[in-house]
């Protein structure tokens, strides 16, 4: 009986070589790619808190990853902190990423605790100079006019803000909604909450008044008192 002849099969090793190889330069061309670093981060809309400030809140520090730096993350990172109203993330080529942020206004500074009110009514504790001259609020504002006061308050133009001193609660029987403003010229002036737009007129005024310091009248009427 003749023998029965076994055909032994050839191992394709050099394709199966070439595939592992193509596999591999696959998975470290990708790890390469994930790994690279931001290159720069661009910052843009902020006036209180300064670059490295939101740099260190995104988590960016060390420049990280590019790609495995997600935007939602970043995003996340700085809306922690209370002076941001809102952030928008955007790339570009060459890994740079840039962040443009809005903060809250600061409206005032409260005498009694030191704190910096914010256009939300949220209170923050600075230990750096402001960009723009903050008022002091030296007394106390009801709790029930606070929302009101915020809301026209926020009307007057940041220029002539910046000429507020100081801000003073003042109602009488007539108007609870009172206030008496101090301003940095010397001059003072009363306001009801409703006619605060009308300080934007400040400037206009002061012509008129012919460099004689004294009280402003715009809570009812519009008088001027010279002071003796």
């Amino acid at each position: 009986m003749a023998k029965k002849v076994i055909k032994k099969k050839k191992l394709r090793l050099l394709p199966f070589l070439i595939f592992i190889i193509v596999i591999a330069i696959i998975v470290f061309t990708c790890l390469f790619v994930l790994d690279t670093k931001v290159k720069n981060i661009i910052i843009t809309g902020n006036e209180i808190l300064c670059d490295d400030e939101i740099i260190d809140l995104a988590g960016l520090t060390n420049y990280p990853s590019f790609y495995k730096t997600l935007n939602i993350t970043i995003k996340n990172n700085i809306s922690k902190e209370p002076l941001i109203k809102s952030v928008s993330i955007n790339r570009s080529f060459y890994h740079i990423i840039e962040i443009e942020v809005e903060e809250y206004e600061i409206l005032y500074k409260r005498e009694d605790n030191g704190k910096y009110v914010l256009e939300n009514k949220e209170e923050i504790t600075l230990d750096k100079e402001t960009p723009y001259t903050i008022p002091r609020l030296i007394n106390e504002i009801p709790s029930n006019k606070l929302d009101n006061f915020i809301k026209y308050f926020k009307r007057i133009d940041l220029s002539i803000r910046e000429k507020i001193s100081e801000i003073n609660y003042v109602p009488n029987e007539f108007d609870e909604d009172r206030f008496l403003l101090y301003m940095d010229d010397a001059n003072s002036v009363y306001m009801t909450i409703t006619k605060f737009e009308r300080l934007n007129y400040y400037n206009d005024v002061l012509p008129q008044l012919d460099g004689r310091k004294g009280i402003l009248y715009l809570d009812s009427g519009n008088h001027f008192q010279i002071m003796e």
